[in-house]
């Protein structure tokens, strides 16, 4: 079996192509999923979870409730004109009976069990995990490292001029999660954004494997929102793929060493702040731990990887 993954997101499209990523290849095993707040509600993107399981066989796969809102008590702000009102583009699956999930803490059950021989891949809001991190600091130390989509770096933000989605939903979550966490390797907008996939790349998958969902998500993603907010934009980016992709092959990026802080408020909420000077004092960071930021992509590693997982073939 391939390397164990507790999958924390707020699950829309680019969730469900990680996932589908995930059922797909023979290096990953998802052992766990856990549903937060983020592109939908809670309640939603458990739902999606749900049934995406369902349609793929693995109803195995425990799914555990995460947070409903942000550590800064706001209420969430959703975006379906991002993802679509269901979160999964033009698909909206079918109502779930089963009572809310309030099970967050089966997740401690799962990283005991697993201890350092368990990956975190958390594409979502931070809430969740910073909550571990402050009720189970101790447990949460037998986890053999992080993946986290999150964050800008000397680059625009994609909700802000300074911020990307998921430090800027919860800012205070990002910073206690970038305070306290070891071995953390970071995929922030900027290097994300690289990971296109093209229609003609969609169209190959649907005929070779036709794998549940590809098609019309990363269409809807593309046509409906990427192609009207960046006309020249040649795909879909797949942000949270490229994370749980690098848990695969670390080489697909390049990775720079330094601590990172999180803008709490004010203008520059959200904002990432690293230190990409050629030397820094690691004391002026509050004594943070040195993190590994991408900041490069290696497109044709992304492409051969996403390609040849999700078709069987040879690329």
């Amino acid at each position: 079996m391939g390397q164990k993954v507790l999958f924390f997101g707020d699950v829309g499209i680019d969730d469900t192509i990680a996932l589908l990523f995930a059922y797909f290849s023979k290096e990953i095993e998802v052992i766990g999923i856990v549903a937060c707040y983020g592109n939908v509600s809670k309640k939603q993107t458990t739902r999606n979870v749900r049934y995406l399981l369902k349609e793929i066989g693995r109803t195995d796969i425990p799914v555990m409730g995460g947070a409903e809102k942000p550590m800064t008590g706001e209420v969430p702000t959703y975006y379906p004109n991002v993802h679509g009102p269901e979160g999964l583009g033009p698909i909206t699956p079918p109502p779930n009976e089963a009572e809310p999930l309030e099970n967050f803490f089966d997740v401690i059950s799962l990283i005991e069990e697993y201890g350092e021989d368990l990956v975190i891949v958390n594409v979502g809001r931070m809430t969740s995990l910073a909550t571990l991190f402050l009720l189970y600091p101790d447990t949460m130390k037998m986890i053999k490292c992080f993946y986290i989509m999150g964050g800008a770096f000397n680059v625009p933000g994609n909700v802000t001029p300074s911020a990307e989605a998921n430090f800027y939903a919860d800012p205070v979550a990002a910073n206690i999660v970038m305070k306290y966490a070891r071995n953390v390797f970071l995929f922030p907008l900027n290097v994300t954004q690289q990971a296109i996939v093209t229609p003609g790349m969609v169209n190959y998958i649907e005929a070779k494997s036709k794998p549940p969902f590809l098609k019309p998500l990363l269409d809807y993603y593309y046509e409906e929102f990427y192609k009207k907010m960046v006309p020249d934009i040649e795909g879909s980016p797949v942000h949270d793929a490229l994370t749980l992709m690098s848990v695969e092959k670390n080489s697909i990026c390049t990775f720079y060493r330094t601590p990172v802080a999180v803008e709490i408020t004010g203008e520059a909420r959200g904002l990432s702040i690293g230190d990409f000077r050629k030397s820094f004092e690691q004391e002026k960071f509050d004594n943070r731990p040195t993190h590994r930021v991408a900041i490069e992509m290696n497109y044709f590693r992304f492409y051969k990887l996403f390609m040849e997982t999700m078709t069987g073939d040879t690329f």
